[in-house]
């Protein structure tokens, strides 16, 4: 039997606002009753990709609404793209009541979520993400950007959706890269669990290291138990902190490193979580280097990553160009790079007292796993 999962989004402003995230198999006919009940809008900006209007296109039907088919690709996530939807929001006289629907992977809920927060000072937003990157991370907790021919994401915002809408359904057509790429991100949360709230007990490492098999085969139980989590994990620190002024950066696990890798190969070497998995590796190794975890969490850490074989080899990059790309990093602050690093059992914790010479240690040329 199939099971709908709503993980409820709470965010405690001074006008406390919420939405939920509903997960669950063959969402896709039921998104138009879904998204009318969260927002009065009259007319609806439909951006997607042509991938997924070739695949799925056909299924998600909402009156009164237009449709913008994009190229795929991160290197798409660009000014070029955001005006493309800005146009076509003008040209099609979307006002402020209406509503931007994201109908793709991280890309597209960036870049449209960008737009609708800027076009006439914001317009409701609707995330209906179709990869499982999307699905467990840039979907929910509203950081919406595009990227700038020096970083990633450096031009952005925060900006909540009505809701979020993950139909586990449409995974199936993704390709084992990409199925991988989004698990990158399934393990971060389980290096982070205990940083997320002392009350959790998920026990989200071991359900990984138990569950594999059944992931890869998409069993559908299983996979939208894991979805439920990471989107449970993730609310649980939006909710205490939207805009990252403290302890949303935990979920930047890897990342520093991942975003100059991304950017100094142009975004088209590898994939976010390829990237994300070197990144997280280094990370590990780096805390162990400092003493803050001990050799058998490393082991196993290192380990759980390799089992589910996502990280290729490290890239050809100078070594003192990757070092300087990190100062480009959103998290750097008075000239220090600040790295988020494991310091216990499915804990991390912010460090900025690292020097070049850790960094350089660690950056080696490792075998595909």
């Amino acid at each position: 039997m199939n099971q709908t999962y709503k993980v409820k989004v709470e965010i405690p402003k001074k006008n406390a606002y919420s939405y939920e995230i509903v997960i669950g198999c063959n969402l896709l006919e039921k998104a138009e009753v879904l998204i009318k009940n969260c927002t009065n809008a009259k007319k609806f900006l439909i951006v997607t990709n042509e991938k997924v209007e070739q695949l799925y296109g056909k299924d998600l039907k909402i009156k009164n609404s237009v449709k913008l088919v994009l190229k795929d690709g991160e290197e798409y996530k660009n000014f070029e793209t955001y005006k493309k939807i800005l146009d076509t929001a003008v040209e099609n006289k979307l006002q402020r009541t209406d509503c931007i629907v994201a109908f793709g992977g991280g890309v597209i809920g960036d870049a449209a979520g960008f737009a609708a927060a800027t076009y006439m000072r914001g317009v409701d937003f609707v995330q209906i993400p179709t990869t499982l990157l999307a699905q467990v991370d840039s979907s929910v907790g509203g950081k919406v950007a595009i990227n700038h021919e020096h970083g990633k994401n450096l031009i952005g915002a925060f900006y909540q959706p009505k809701i979020v809408i993950a139909d586990t359904s449409v995974l199936k057509t993704l390709d084992l890269r990409q199925l991988k790429t989004g698990l990158a991100e399934v393990l971060k949360y389980a290096f982070i669990e205990k940083s997320c709230g002392a009350e959790l007990n998920y026990r989200f490492f071991d359900f990984l290291k138990q569950n594999r098999n059944e992931i890869f085969e998409l069993n559908p139980v299983v996979i939208s138990n894991m979805i439920k989590t990471c989107c449970e994990l993730k609310a649980c620190v939006v909710n205490k902190d939207e805009t990252e002024k403290g302890l949303r950066t935990i979920l930047n696990l890897g990342h520093t490193f991942a975003h100059a890798i991304e950017n100094l190969t142009n975004y088209t070497t590898y994939t976010h979580g390829e990237a994300v998995a070197l990144g997280m590796k280094m990370a590990f190794n780096l805390s162990a280097q400092k003493n803050m975890i001990d050799k058998e969490y490393l082991k196993d850490a290192l380990y759980l990553i390799d089992e589910y074989a996502i990280t290729p080899g490290f890239p050809d990059i100078d070594k003192e160009n990757f070092y300087n790309e990190m100062f480009l990093d959103k998290k750097a602050q008075n000239g220090k790079i600040r790295f988020v690093l494991p310091d216990g059992l499915y804990h991390v914790t912010v460090n900025e007292d690292i020097t070049k010479k850790q960094i350089f240690e660690i950056i080696l040329p490792e075998k595909s796993s």
